[in-house]
């Protein structure tokens, strides 16, 4: 890193360039050569942050086992033929839970689609890899708005090995934040430029809106409060309602975008223990920075990140200071970002628990400190911005790159590494023995503690209906000999049994009962109950030969977020089109009169 940005100052230097504005080519460079020397640079840098992996397998974070059970799990669900996975079919150790209807569909997609390519150990590094090549591009496009080409470069490298990137990827694996903060600078260029810009821009700014809460649901709420400071602020520095009217626009579009998920994510909220996500050392009133707590555990993650974001605080501000001149010449940049990085510092210490607790679903972030992604984007933007007009910025460029080579050595080196989560979870969905599922994903009748691992994936008993949904544990008793089941189809969405049984029976199967699973007896629509405490699905089967199937059914609530993003995404792409032709007749009949 340090001889790249020192090649870095020299290209600066040998060949400065002016900022430009967003009329001019973004990203545009004057010669072939240090447009290729920079892409050299950031595909070095994002390389050489994951370069520990091949020698010390993956860093195994906080969350790595939730998201590799979720790739391994839709991937198997690809080959089953589910091409969108709705149920986490192994998940409460085969058990089952609507994970994919409430977790954000693109990190857990690139998992999986990565699964397809490489071996499971290497689509970790592969993942975190392209997103950190993302947020450079990102981070570059948005610098180019102020800065000069190479000052734009230093940005997106900033932005890309900035602290809170490394905490991350090293101490919590957290994939879908990883993507939400590529993507979250393409957001903020969008914003900054709605005022200003054709269609396009509200179209583009639709569509980073959409991908940030398709990515990472704190991360969206975030982004959502974010966006709206930013265009708050933009209006009442260029004194027009305008802004702020197709921000709104935009922000309309890209709910319409994520309607598929976010729709059936808000209306079976109700069919799971959400709150579950608000457990203990799960609110925000527990990780504020530097929170005392009796857990050490706890206590030591916690002044670790509190530690990064005081030093990316500092360091922001500061910046800020710096360039304080440049909010002269670019005041609805300025401003808007310095006001998005004063609320982001602010919204990490406990004096502001009172606005947590008020606005609507800021709760869900959990961990205040969540908002220094945001405040990563304004460290590198206004660091690059401060140090382009220092007299000795070379200085300050290998003293900077120092301190973040220093921090990236030292998370590394603290950093859990483990060989063993990939093989086990593949281990556990080959097997079929499935993996732990989450809390917040329970069906409201389920205790996941009650759950039998070894049970059968469907047992016939010979009790009523009723006497087993209200028993605490499943009966046991002697089966005439003459009765015969067996599973015909037993995959992710579909299940298929065949009974051939001298006497009515119950069938208690190795799956949690959700409103969207429907049964049928013979062809006809059959009742499903629950049984108390599992929360398992039950079938009563009369007797003689009988067909049942269990299917997990496209709900009213899917079909019209389906049907919302649909017509969006046409409207949105009429649009853009519509934009584009009246763009190149305009350029048409000016080209006649400039000649």
């Amino acid at each position: 890193m340090l001889a790249a940005l020192m090649e870095l100052h020299k290209m600066s230097h040998a060949n400065p360039l002016p900022p430009i504005r967003t009329s001019d080519k973004v990203g545009q460079s004057p010669q072939g050569l240090r447009s290729w020397l920079g892409i050299g640079i950031v595909l070095l840098v994002a390389t050489a942050i994951i370069a520990p992996f091949p020698f010390l397998e993956n860093a195994s974070g906080h969350d790595i086992a939730f998201h590799i059970q979720s790739w391994m799990d839709a991937s198997r669900q690809w080959h089953q033929g589910v091409l969108f996975p709705r149920w986490a079919a192994w998940a409460n150790f085969g058990y089952g839970e609507p994970r994919f209807i409430f977790y954000p569909p693109i990190s857990w997609t690139l998992g999986a689609g990565l699964g397809q390519v490489f071996e499971w150990r290497m689509v970790p590094g592969a993942l975190i890899w392209l997103m950190l090549v993302m947020a450079a591009a990102g981070m570059f496009h948005l610098a180019r708005e102020w800065l000069s080409p190479c000052d734009s470069l230093a940005a997106a490298v900033l932005y890309m090995a900035n602290p809170y990137q490394f905490v991350v990827v090293y101490y919590r694996s957290d994939f879908a934040e990883l993507v939400a903060g590529a993507i979250f600078p393409w957001l903020v260029l969008y914003a900054i430029r709605i005022g200003r810009s054709r269609m396009r821009g509200i179209i583009g700014l639709s569509v980073a809106f959409a991908a940030i809460w398709l990515s990472n649901a704190p991360a969206a709420v975030i982004a959502t409060y974010s966006l709206v400071l930013l265009l708050l602020v933009e209006s009442m520095v260029e004194r027009s309602a305008r802004t702020f009217a197709r921000g709104c626009a935009a922000m309309a579009g890209g709910f319409g975008l994520a309607a598929f998920y976010i729709i059936p994510a808000v209306w079976e909220q109700k069919w799971v223990q959400i709150q579950q996500a608000l457990g203990p050392a799960l609110r925000p009133a527990e990780n504020f920075l530097f929170t005392h707590s009796d857990d050490p555990e706890f206590q030591l993650f916690n002044w670790k990140v509190s530690s990064v974001a005081i030093v990316m605080i500092l360091a922001t501000a500061i910046a800020i200071g710096l360039s304080r001149r440049r909010k002269r010449e670019s005041p609805q940049i300025w401003w808007p970002l310095a006001t998005l990085g004063a609320a982001s510092a602010l919204l990490m210490f406990p004096f502001s628990g009172f606005v947590w607790r008020q606005l609507p679903k800021l709760q869900f972030v959990q961990f205040p400190w969540r908002w220094l992604l945001p405040l990563a984007v304004l460290f590198a933007m206004f660091t690059a911005a401060a140090l382009t007009r220092a007299p000795r910025r070379w200085i300050g460029w290998i003293a900077l790159a120092i301190a973040l080579g220093c921090a990236a050595t030292a998370i590394a080196h603290d950093a859990w590494w483990d060989s063993e989560d990939i093989p086990q979870a593949e281990s556990a969905i080959q097997s079929d023995a499935g993996y732990e599922g989450t809390d917040e994903y329970q069906p409201l009748a389920s205790d996941r503690s009650e759950l039998q691992t070894e049970a059968p994936r469907v047992a016939a008993v010979a009790a009523s209906i009723d006497t087993i949904a209200n028993a605490t544990k499943i009966p046991t008793g002697q089966m005439d000999r003459d009765l015969r089941l067996h599973i015909e189809r037993w995959i992710s969405e579909d299940r298929i049994i065949t009974v051939d049984t001298p006497r009515p029976v119950t069938l208690i199967f190795r799956l949690l009962d959700y409103p969207a699973w429907r049964a049928e007896l013979d062809g006809r629509p059959a009742e499903i109950r629950s049984m108390k405490n599992t929360g398992q699905i039950l079938v009563s089967v009369p007797a003689g030969r009988s067909r049942v199937e269990v299917r997990f059914i496209r709900t009213l609530d899917r079909t019209i977020g389906g049907a919302i993003s649909l017509v969006t995404g046409l409207v949105l792409a009429i649009l853009f089109f519509t934009d584009r032709r009246a763009a190149i007749v305009a350029a048409a009949v000016e080209k006649p009169e400039a000649a």
